[in-house]
């Protein structure tokens, strides 16, 4: 009965490489789709606010997750901090990097501020302020999913 299955398991993999071969040669290499961006605004405490890009499939996913309430434990935003404004956050003059980006429930102090605070401080952020430029507003809230600037 063994040889029987392994017979039938050979003659199965010799089928899907005959198929395989098959393809025609001009079909060239698989397209894979571009990745997705999502685009998220966000608050605080203050009640201002400001958009942050993700590419990451999973993040994209988490953040949707959020803003619908299925996720509840897992959502303040921290990231790292770029000291430049990006297109999509013209607001500000410094924005998060996106690869960077994740999701808490708490934190510890030293990278808490406000927005304002921040933009305020800006020159400080990397130092004893914000160290290592990671900023996790505490208070920080999804407002919603933004379209693409």
């Amino acid at each position: 009965m063994r040889r029987l299955f392994t017979k039938i398991g050979s003659l199965a993999a010799a089928a899907m490489l005959a198929l395989t071969a098959a393809q025609p040669a001009e079909a060239g290499p698989v397209q894979r789709p571009a990745a997705e961006t999502a685009y998220f605004e966000f608050t605080d405490i203050s009640r201002e606010t400001a958009v942050f890009q993700l590419t990451d499939p999973v993040k994209i996913e988490k953040a949707r997750k959020i803003l619908s309430g299925e996720e509840t434990y897992e959502t303040h935003v921290v990231g790292r901090i770029v000291k430049r404004p990006a297109p999509y956050n013209p607001t500000w003059s410094f924005h998060f990097s996106p690869e960077t980006i994740s999701f808490f429930e708490s934190a510890i102090e030293v990278c808490d501020a406000t927005l304002p605070y921040v933009e305020d401080h800006l020159d400080e952020a990397g130092g004893a302020f914000l160290p290592g430029g990671y900023w996790c507003p505490w208070t920080s809230e999804l407002v919603r999913e933004v379209p693409a600037p």
